[in-house]
């Protein structure tokens, strides 16, 4: 596989960076193009890739493409794409919100196309992604997204028309827990642990609480169950939790992320 990349910002490098770790690829194979010229050096030295000055160049090079660039730059680059002559065997966009039927329309011609929702902890390796397949795409399309985006996490192919509920929950979700974090921790400085020890503990709670869902095969109600005993302490925040609608703030939060991927991809 040669793996051209349009768009070297922090998601595109993540998934590179991990297709080429993972041994998916070699650094030599992959071929990169940006408007941001040093972005594109800088992740071609950690990968020892190989930065283009075109695009005609990068598609004559490159049997898959990532398109990494911003949603609403997306459209015009597809249509710009369709111009040349050589063409790559699929591509793979991680744009939110952009339909199938919008990729395919910009592009103006059938080729496989690959729908993804990758998230931020790809950067650490610890992403969670979904994809789905155009009409075009065939059972070799979603073994190649399958390899790229599950070199940096997990990743599952679903129907498009749950790539927004996707977006929602596990898209968004990182800034979700990035906000429970924080509030624990003001939680804790409030009842007066240092900032920085708070931080730490709120920080460690939430990952191993996470390894725990993962790693035991425990739904997480058994496990709230073990912390909550009773007339203890735990009942007692979790009863506070549900008197302040933790649960439904939570719902309503991916459902409203939700929401505005399916606008973005009908504007």
């Amino acid at each position: 596989m040669s793996l051209g990349v349009i768009g070297c910002g922090k998601m595109g490098g993540a998934l590179v960076e991990g297709a080429v770790n993972a041994g998916i690829i070699e650094g030599k194979e992959v071929f990169l193009f940006s408007r941001r010229e040093e972005a594109a050096q800088n992740l071609a030295l950690k990968i020892k890739g190989e930065v283009l000055p075109s695009l005609e160049i990068l598609l004559e090079k490159s049997d898959t493409v990532l398109l990494c660039t911003k949603p609403g730059d997306l459209p015009t680059l597809l249509s710009s794409l369709g111009r040349f002559e050589n063409q790559p065997a699929r591509f793979i966009s991680v744009a939110a919100g952009l339909s199938l039927a919008h990729l395919e329309q910009a592009y103006g011609s059938g080729i496989p196309m690959i729908r993804a929702m990758p998230n931020t902890p790809s950067l650490i390796g610890q992403g969670a992604a979904a994809y789905c397949l155009n009409d075009h795409a065939s059972a070799t399309d979603a073994a190649e997204a399958q390899k790229i985006l599950g070199a940096v996490g997990i990743a599952h192919q679903v129907p498009e028309k749950l790539l927004d509920a996707v977006t929602g929950l596990s898209g968004s979700g990182p800034a979700f827990i990035y906000v429970l974090i924080e509030a624990m921790a003001d939680g804790g400085v409030k009842m007066g642990i240092p900032r920085n020890q708070a931080l730490e503990l709120a920080t460690q709670t939430v990952l191993g609480s996470a390894l725990m869902v993962q790693q035991s095969g425990m739904h997480p109600a058994e496990l709230k169950d073990m912390v909550t005993s009773p007339g203890g302490t735990t009942i007692a925040g979790v009863h506070s939790l549900e008197q302040n609608g933790f649960r439904a703030a939570i719902q309503n939060a991916i459902e409203t992320s939700a929401r505005r991927s399916q606008e973005l991809g009908s504007s």
